[in-house]
């Protein structure tokens, strides 16, 4: 027994499972699950930036993505975000228009550029309205559904909105990896593990993952630079809130404005105004 399935939606696991020279195999069967492409596109298909265990020191938080490059060109890049983030649609727009930019050297013409699909997977709500686990955005004309461009186009993945589908919805390959990417249990892996040989060699690899110790080692040290981060950040918004505060104070302001103003509570407010007047 396995003391413990790592989250796949750790993006050092994804990466562990998709992101290396042996990972083409379930990384093609997820694309193909995602993307309305022809099995031919993935005919040579090459990660640019293969993950090397050996070679990752965990020594800073950045963005453990997958890229790589289809036989047409066209380059897809998948991205893991389990935690909500300001302006995140803002911010996968900009990281998408950056692949497009990239491209063009001096000299360059317009029509070199390559198809960029960025494929986001998130472990948080992310677009509300909408009850879709899976949405797909292109540069197209609202009223009358006509394309301007397909050179940039942007799959969203919300895994939490899979645990309220109803029973009749209709099973697909695209859901059975959101089950994968949910799954807490070995249980819950061995049936995904009976749905195609694809998805077996997955649910293997990733119990392989999670009994290996130093994906473990590396598993724990990526929970940690996010705690880190989280603490540094609530922190730092924490300090804004109090300085606002006591600018409130010295204006005069009363306790109650000054807790709708920040969200401080009236015991921490009356303790700024004890501290500012002492």
């Amino acid at each position: 027994m396995i003391e413990k399935i790592l989250s796949p939606l750790t993006d050092i696991i994804f990466k562990l499972l998709m992101g290396t020279e042996h990972s083409i195999e379930i990384l093609t069967d997820f694309l193909l699950s995602v993307l309305n492409l022809s099995p031919d596109e993935y005919t040579g298909v090459s990660i640019t930036n293969p993950f090397l265990m050996q070679e990752y020191k965990g020594d800073k938080l950045g963005i453990l993505d997958v890229k790589l490059k289809l036989k047409s060109g066209k380059i897809i890049n998948i991205e893991i975000q389990v935690d909500p983030a300001p302006y995140m649609e803002s911010r996968i727009l900009f990281y998408a228009s950056k692949m497009v930019t990239e491209q063009m050297g001096e000299g360059d013409k317009y029509d070199s550029i390559k198809r960029v699909i960025s494929i986001v997977i998130t472990g948080h709500m992310l677009i509300r309205h909408s009850d879709n686990f899976h949405h797909h955005f292109r540069l197209c004309d609202m009223e009358r559904g006509v394309a301007l461009t397909d050179a940039l186009e942007i799959h969203t993945l919300e895994v939490p909105k899979i645990r309220t589908l109803s029973g009749d919805v209709e099973n697909s390959q695209l859901l059975n990896w959101m089950k994968f990417f949910d799954a807490k249990t070995e249980e819950e892996l061995n049936v995904l593990a009976e749905k195609n040989p694809v998805m077996k060699k997955a649910t293997i690899r990733l119990m392989e993952l999670s009994a290996d110790e130093k994906a473990r080692q590396l598993y724990e040290a990526r929970l940690k630079e996010r705690r880190d981060n989280d603490t540094r950040e609530h922190w730092a918004v924490n300090q804004a809130k109090l300085e606002f505060a006591r600018n409130l104070i010295a204006d005069g302001v009363t306790n109650e404005k000054i807790a709708i103003y920040t969200g401080l509570a009236h015991d921490e407010i009356e303790n700024l105004r004890t501290a500012t007047v002492g």
